[in-house]
């Protein structure tokens, strides 16, 4: 139903200029004090958008975000302390 997103980390020179990526995406954050900013894309067209992110002149540096590939399960082996003091 919905499509798969992606993020990008795009390093600017200039945090006026951030209004123009709202073309290539969904701008979810700008840090204004590192000149950061962070683009969801749909992640078939990933590429192609960090391709034409670059072509900007206010654009340093183009990143791919590793969120979606951080393991978010967890489980532990330790035994529950609290259930010895009850």
């Amino acid at each position: 139903m919905y499509p798969q997103r992606t993020g990008l980390i795009i390093w600017v020179t200039d945090v006026k200029q951030t209004k123009h990526l709202e073309k290539l995406g969904t701008v979810h954050y700008v840090s204004k004090r590192m000149h950061y900013v962070v683009l969801y894309v749909n992640a078939d067209k990933a590429d192609e958008t960090a391709k034409a992110a670059q072509k900007y002149p206010f654009v340093k540096k183009v990143e791919r975000s590793y969120r979606n590939e951080i393991r978010t399960e967890y489980n532990s082996n330790v035994p529950d302390k609290a259930k010895l003091y009850t």
